[in-house]
């Protein structure tokens, strides 16, 4: 175990290991790249009906279970069925990614939504605010909290997850992950896991220091 964590070290540091194709900077960009944009398409799908159901309160039950649904999916599963009926591209793993992430952030969205105290809204509407702006400038801003919770857990899930590019030949830090396993090389495994745990926690980290800047920001105004 001790040879194992002094060769984790000397891979991690090697200045070899992050220059090319292969070196952990191309890779880690690659996998930022794919874990951000994936991210970002789930929130372009998933806010938009969490912030409905939320408002209106209708269609909750079927998005909710929809919702569990994709995150019961078996992402590898996915990632073959759609690589076997559309070919060998990037789009299986996106929508294998995106439907991991989309229910982090209907849920959330949705919770936080209904979360806002209804006679804050009738208070609202008492003002001569119409639907949307009960919305835009009531609802979302109390339920923002609970939406920056449902992005922040589905981008750590992403990233996590995002190593299955690697699985149909793409890039990555996965690739450090399926190469090592198919090398035997166990400190290239590791090296990968520790690689994808750090980057996880280093976006969760700013998210959440993006959360306290808006926060603050409220306060103040």
């Amino acid at each position: 175990m001790f040879e194992l964590f002094t060769g984790l070290g000397s891979w991690l540091v090697s200045g070899e290991q992050w220059t090319g194709p292969d070196g952990i900077g191309h890779r880690l960009a690659e996998h930022l790249q794919y874990s951000l944009l994936a991210t970002l398409i789930a929130a372009v799908i998933a806010l938009p009906v969490g912030l409905l159901i939320g408002h209106t309160g209708r269609g909750a039950f079927v998005a909710v279970n929809l919702a569990s649904f994709g995150r019961a999916l078996p992402t590898v599963g996915l990632v073959v069925l759609v690589f076997l009926a559309g070919g060998l591209s990037m789009i299986p793993v996106y929508v294998a990614l995106v439907a991991l992430a989309v229910p982090s952030i209907v849920t959330n969205t949705y919770a936080g939504m209904t979360a806002v105290d209804p006679e804050v809204r009738d208070a609202a509407r008492g003002q001569g605010m119409r639907g949307h702006q009960v919305l835009l400038r009531i609802e979302v801003p109390l339920a923002l909290p609970l939406i920056m919770t449902g992005l922040r857990l589905a981008l750590i899930q992403v990233v996590a997850t995002a190593t299955v590019a690697a699985y149909v030949s793409f890039g990555g830090l996965g690739r450090y992950v399926f190469d090592g396993l198919a090398q035997r090389d166990l400190v290239q495994v590791l090296g990968g896991a520790v690689l994808v745990a750090a980057v996880a926690v280093v976006l969760d980290l700013a998210l959440a220091g993006l959360q306290r800047v808006i926060f603050r920001h409220r306060t103040a105004v």
